[in-house]
């Protein structure tokens, strides 16, 4: 076993875990789940069926990754965060996973504690979600959002500052240019 599983945690048959992979106390992982390199699943997280995580994820306290989630390479999640995968869940009709609604995290994606993920939408690269926003739609590729419900107040470096000089970070001194989708980083 090349990964850490605490002695708390209960992993179900059939699950993929890569290398150098901690798992915390009190986790569940569920069958079908694959689970990249170099992740580190805090205390009290669920990751549910078939549900695919990159390599590099950091998944803080209490947070649980539903079915119809994807979180690709180097997502952070902070604690408490929550992810949905049903738009009109009802106790009495349950729809199954045929019912779920495809939400992806992409590379480098920052979400903040006790934010909210609306199941259907794409999360953009090096995005930042503040703590306590409600995504309700997709977010571009670098963008700051916050607020219930959340809205885009600007920009993000892939360094995790804000842009607050144009598409110019301050900080790593990274530059880039508005396309299509979000930002894009200028080859030098």
């Amino acid at each position: 076993m090349n990964y850490f599983i605490h002695e708390s945690s209960y992993i179900d048959e059939g699950v993929t875990i890569g290398e150098g992979t901690k798992v915390w106390h009190f986790c569940h992982i569920q069958k079908g789940a694959s689970i990249g390199k170099n992740c580190s699943l805090g205390q009290n997280v669920n990751i549910s069926n078939h549900v695919k995580i990159g390599n590099g994820v950091k998944i803080q306290n209490n947070v649980s990754v539903y079915e119809g989630v994807e979180l690709e390479d180097y997502v952070f999640c902070g604690p408490s965060m929550v992810f949905t995968n049903d738009l009109t869940p009802r106790s009495k009709y349950p729809k199954g996973s045929a019912g779920y609604k495809r939400t992806l995290v992409k590379y480098g994606a920052s979400i903040g504690a006790n934010a909210t993920i609306v199941c259907g939408v794409t999360i953009g690269r090096w995005a930042m979600i503040a703590a306590g926003a409600v995504v309700t739609k997709d977010v571009p590729d670098h963008a700051l959002i916050v607020g219930v419900p959340g809205k885009q107040i600007g920009w993000v470096c892939e360094c995790g500052r804000a842009l607050t000089d144009g598409w110019n970070c301050k900080v790593c001194r990274r530059a880039y240019f508005l396309i299509e989708g979000g930002l894009e980083e200028k080859d030098e």
